[in-house]
């Protein structure tokens, strides 16, 4: 049994009268640990309510200020808009590890377009491409697949956004293109940054984890790609990463081509 706390509840009442105070306290213990798991979802559910609630509260004032910053612009206007981004963009990122644990309960699976995902990504953080002079090349993205349009451009959103936190300096791209494969397509977020060391791939989707180049930008988390990994695993998608230290990183979705899907 997966749930080895509720064995008293298959074990028969004993035919021994010796055995019957031993069955009683399995019984009493049962209950009690029951009970506290209980109490614990419980409350669980009532923080993971509340952080919900502020989550949606606090993202009116944030937009709020982006129109009135837009309507009245100065000198300093992209400055403050691409940081109301990374802000939004981090209160974004704490709803979706709030509603991580049952995505099941909350997402909608159809035909979308991946053309009109990435844009919509692209235009979200367009101040930040904008003031780091980052070039974008999108091309052969006119394919249609079946996902959750909000998760899979919260996904996309992580690691679009990385690619411009470890970027080159020197001339930065980020190239996102589209690669048929046998049973599916592959999407493919590839930027010409920084790059990452071969010995720490493997633990890049870790929780938690930021490596050697997550530490030269102090605002790592090590909660991005690991909300991704997650969050594809739940969806029937597959991440993977690729990269050569202070060459390139790509990053890609793999959809799988089954009964929904069509490409």
């Amino acid at each position: 049994m997966d749930k080895k706390y509720l064995i008293s509840e298959v074990i028969d009442k004993p035919i021994y009268l010796e055995a019957e105070p031993y069955y009683d306290c399995l019984k009493k213990a049962s209950k009690s640990m029951r009970e506290e798991i209980n109490s614990i979802k419980n409350s669980r559910k009532e923080y993971k309510e509340y952080i919900e609630q502020w989550i949606h509260e606090v993202k009116t004032p944030i937009a709020s200020i982006k129109l009135i910053e837009e309507n009245n612009k100065t000198s300093t206007s992209r400055f403050v808009l691409q940081e109301l981004e990374n802000i939004d963009r981090y209160v974004e990122q704490a709803l979706f590890y709030a509603r991580s644990e049952e995505v099941e309960k909350d997402y909608l699976i159809r035909e979308m377009s991946l053309e009109e995902c990435i844009n919509k990504v692209i235009i979200k953080n367009k101040q930040i491409f904008i003031l780091n002079n980052i070039d974008v090349e999108i091309y052969n993205l006119d394919k249609n697949v079946y996902s959750d349009s909000k998760w899979l451009e919260f996904i996309l959103n992580q690691v679009i956004v990385n690619a411009i936190k470890y970027r080159n300096n020197n001339h930065p791209i980020v190239k996102i293109y589209v690669r048929d494969i046998k049973n599916g397509i592959k999407l493919i977020v590839e930027d010409n940054g920084i790059g990452i060391p071969l010995n720490e791939l493997d633990r890049v989707f870790e929780k938690g984890f930021t490596g050697s180049t997550g530490r030269l930008n102090n605002k790592s988390t090590g909660i991005g790609l690991y909300l991704c990994r997650k969050l594809c695993n739940k969806l029937g998608l597959l991440i993977d990463i690729e990269s050569e230290i202070n060459s390139y990183t790509k990053v890609s979705i793999t959809f799988p081509m089954g009964s929904f899907c069509k490409f």
